[in-house]
């Protein structure tokens, strides 16, 4: 839950950009999330930036981040926090 959108100040999961995550008996940990549109501007670096956190927590081996745009982001996906924090602008 650190990383969070540069152009939305919540971070990643919150904003249920995180379908899934799961952890090998050996540590090695996949990640599939999306972004809010395929044409955001920083979709190149989102994926490095999940990676680079979640390397840093003891245990953790070899760290894979997908992107999929299946199913399509809505903000329906949002926890409730995220939808309060959010509620001027959606």
């Amino acid at each position: 839950k650190i990383v969070k959108d540069p152009e939305i100040p919540i971070n990643l999961y919150d904003l249920g950009l995180i379908y899934n995550i799961e952890q090998s008996d050996n540590g090695d940990v996949g990640v599939l999330m999306t972004l809010t549109a395929p044409n955001c501007p920083v979709a190149g670096e989102m994926p490095k930036m999940v990676a680079d956190s979640i390397i840093k927590i003891d245990g953790v081996g070899i760290v894979t981040v997908k992107l999929t745009w299946s199913p399509k982001w809505t903000k329906d996906m949002m926890s409730d926090d995220a939808k309060f924090a959010l509620a001027d602008i959606f």
